[in-house]
C-alpha cells in the first residue's frame, strides 16, 4: 500500500473556517455487489478515502475496475449497501426521498454519455439545471450564455443534440453540470470525446472553480488532464490500491533524480519508489537511529544534516562522518540483517525521506543499478 508523502486528512489551520474542516468526501468501508443469490458478484472491496474541499482528484484504473461504481454511490445515484459515505457530512445510507434530492442538488454530474434532452436546444439544457434551483431569470440567462461562450458553442446556443457534434454535446453537458457552481463535482470522462484546446479549457475551469471550495472527483484514463490534479487515486479490482499527493510525489521524483542512487531510474521507477516513501523530521540532538538495534528503515536526507558516530570494543564513542542533503544512512542493517553498526544523530533539523525494509529490498530486487550503486557506497564505508 502506497504512502501519502502529505497526510490529506490532516486537520486545517485554527483559522479554517467550520465549512472547511468538513472532508467533502469521506468513504469508509464501502463494499458493493451486483446481483442477488449464487449471482451476487462483489465489485468494491472495503474502500476508504477522504477528500477535501478545493481538491479536484482524479481517479484512474483499467475498465472495470470499479471506479465508476464508486462514483455514482457519491454521488447518491446507486443505493449504498456497505459502509459509510459522507459528502459535506451528510451521511447518504439510509438517505431517500426529498432529502437524498438535496444531496443531489449540490452535486454536478459529468457523465461519459452526455444525457442531453433531445427535444431542448443546448441553451435550454443547460437553464434546466439552473431552474432546479430557482433565481432571477435575467441572471440565469447571462450565466448560461457566459459559460456555453466560454466553452465555444456560443454560435450553437439554439441548436439541439441532433445538429451538434459528439464533443459539442460533451460540452452543453459539462456546462449544464458547472452552472450552478456546485460544491462538489462528479465526472465520468469529461474530456474523452473533447480535443486538447476544450478539454483544457474545461480542466481550466475546474481549477477556477476549486479556488472557491468546489471539489472535484474524477474518472479519466486522459493524461493530458493529470497535471491539475491534487491527488491521484489508482483503483484495481474494486480496490483502492494507491492515493498519491501529486505536488508531493512530483518533486520527491525530481529530488531522487538528482541523487546519485537513483540517477539511472526511469521516470515509472522513481514514481514507485516516491509512492512508497514517508516524511519523517528531526530536531537538533535527536537520535535517529542506535547502535546495536536492528535496522527497519532506509533513511535519505531531504534537508538538514547528521553524524556518524560508531563505538568500537572499549574505544570512546567517535564521529565518523558526517551527511549531508542527498546522502543517505541505514542501508547496511537492511542489507545484510545485522544490527546497525553506527549510531546517527541530526547535527541540526532534519528532514528524511524513508523506506521500510520490505519496500526497501523490493527497490534493491527491482532495479539492478540501486543495488550496485549501494554495494559500492557499502565498500566504500568499510
Amino acid at each position: 500500500m502506497s504512502v501519502e508523502l502529505i497526510d490529506p486528512t490532516a486537520s486545517p489551520p485554527a483559522e479554517a473556517s467550520p465549512a472547511l474542516r468538513v472532508p467533502a468526501i469521506e468513504v469508509r468501508g464501502v463494499n458493493y455487489y451486483f446481483g442477488e443469490g449464487e449471482a451476487r458478484n462483489q465489485v468494491l472491496f472495503g474502500n476508504t478515502i477522504e477528500i477535501t474541499p478545493g481538491e479536484i482528484v482524479i481517479m484512474t484504473g483499467p475498465s472495470g475496475s470499479g471506479k465508476t461504481t464508486l462514483l455514482t454511490l457519491i454521488g447518491g445515484l446507486r443505493t449504498l449497501q456497505e459502509g459509510s459515505i459522507r459528502v459535506y457530512g451528510q451521511e447518504l445510507k439510509g438517505l431517500g426521498g426529498a432529502d437524498l434530492v438535496d444531496a443531489r442538488r449540490q452535486v454536478g454530474f459529468i457523465f461519459q454519455r452526455h444525457n442531453l434532452l433531445e427535444s431542448l436546444t443546448a441553451y435550454q439544457n443547460v437553464k434546466m439545471a439552473l431552474e432546479l434551483r430557482g433565481g432571477d431569470a435575467a441572471d440565469h440567462e447571462q450565466r448560461i450564455v457566459a459559460i456555453l461562450e466560454r466553452l465555444k458553442l456560443g454560435h450553437r446556443l439554439h441548436y439541439k443534440p441532433a445538429k451538434l457534434s459528439g464533443g459539442q454535446r460533451q460540452r452543453v453537458a459539462v456546462a449544464r453540470a458547472l452552472v450552478n457552481r456546485p460544491r462538489l463535482i462528479l465526472a465520468d470522462e469529461p474530456t474523452a470525446a473533447l480535443d486538447a484546446e476544450t478539454g483544457r479549457d474545461v480542466v481550466t475551469y475546474l481549477k477556477e472553480l476549486a479556488a472557491d471550495g468546489c471539489t472535484s472527483l474524477i474518472v479519466t484514463h486522459d493524461n493530458r488532464i493529470l497535471d491539475v490534479a491534487s491527488r491521484i487515486v489508482n483503483m484495481v479490482d474494486g480496490r483502492i490500491k494507491s492515493n498519491v499527493v501529486v505536488t508531493e510525489a512530483v518533486v520527491t521524483c525530481l529530488f531522487l533524480s538528482r541523487v546519485s542512487l537513483f540517477a539511472q531510474f526511469t521516470p515509472d521507477a522513481l514514481a514507485q519508489v516516491a509512492e512508497k516513501m514517508a516524511r519523517e523530521s528531526f530536531p537538533a540532538g535527536a537520535p535517529i537511529i542506535s547502535q546495536g538495534q536492528m535496522g527497519d528503515k532506509f533513511y535519505l536526507i531531504n534537508k538538514g544534516s547528521v553524524d556518524v558516530l560508531m563505538k568500537r570494543d572499549d574505544e570512546p564513542e567517535r564521529t565518523v562522518a558526517r551527511l549531508g542533503v542527498g546522502e543517505f544512512f541505514g542501508e547496511r542493517a537492511l542489507m545484510t540483517d545485522e544490527p546497525r553498526n553506527a549510531t546517527v544523530i541530526a547535527r541540526d533539523d532534519t528532514d528524511t525521506y524513508t523506506l521500510t525494509k520490505a519496500d526497501f529490498r523490493a527497490a534493491v530486487a527491482a532495479h539492478g543499478s540501486l543495488k550496485e550503486q549501494l554495494l559500492k557506497t557499502y565498500f566504500q564505508r568499510q
